[in-house]
């Protein structure tokens, strides 16, 4: 229990690490809560520190979630503890206790996660993802709707309930974060992509 204990609290540390605010301080950018959206995720820090700094964001973020749950999973753990634990770094992501519990919105984070956790259900979302994004321009309604599927889509393809209820309850997080968005789509007042 110790040592579950330990991996959680690593795994939470490690979603808190704020990846926008230090590449946006690497590329000598102001820091991205105080500008564009106020998020710290890849889509503002490209918007206001370039393209080039919301791809390391992004590929940063994931790679929190991912390694929350390869290190869970070299430690022996099943599909709940390692499930468990990469929500675990998605709260951090969240709620990281180094910016005051208020971070971003989770979305490449739990892309970590589900990428070793359900790869082929993760490629459907990822593909939905695009097609969405590509065809409106509107990242949060690709999110969105990503994020609302991947249930969907891990029930599909035969992966275990633990799975599907753990990517339920980040489905959840993540609509909830994007709540914000959800209000500026219904207007139509979000600001599309570049």
């Amino acid at each position: 229990m110790i040592k579950i204990l330990l991996l959680w609290f690593f795994a939470y540390l490690l979603g808190s690490v704020p990846v926008g605010v230090l590449v946006a301080e690497w590329f000598n950018s102001n820091d991205p809560r105080s500008l564009g959206s106020g998020n710290i995720g890849a889509t503002n820090v490209a918007r206001t520190a370039g393209k080039k700094a919301g791809l390391i964001t992004l590929f940063g973020d994931c790679l929190k979630g991912l390694v929350a749950v390869l290190v869970a999973r070299f430690f022996g753990a099943g599909d709940g503890i390692a499930a468990l634990t990469g929500l675990i770094a998605l709260m951090g992501h969240i709620y990281p206790i180094f910016l005051g519990f208020k971070g971003g919105k989770g979305v490449a984070t739990a892309l970590g996660v589900l990428l070793v956790l359900a790869p082929l259900a993760t490629f459907a979302g990822v593909t939905l993802f695009a097609v969405v994004t590509g065809w409106s321009r509107l990242v949060s309604l690709g999110s969105i709707t990503a994020a609302a599927t991947m249930p969907l889509f891990i029930c599909q393809f035969g992966y275990s309930w633990k799975l599907v209820y753990t990517s339920l309850i980040m489905a959840g997080f993540i609509i909830y974060k994007h709540r914000d968005n959800i209000l500026r789509l219904c207007t139509k007042e979000e600001n599309r992509l570049f």
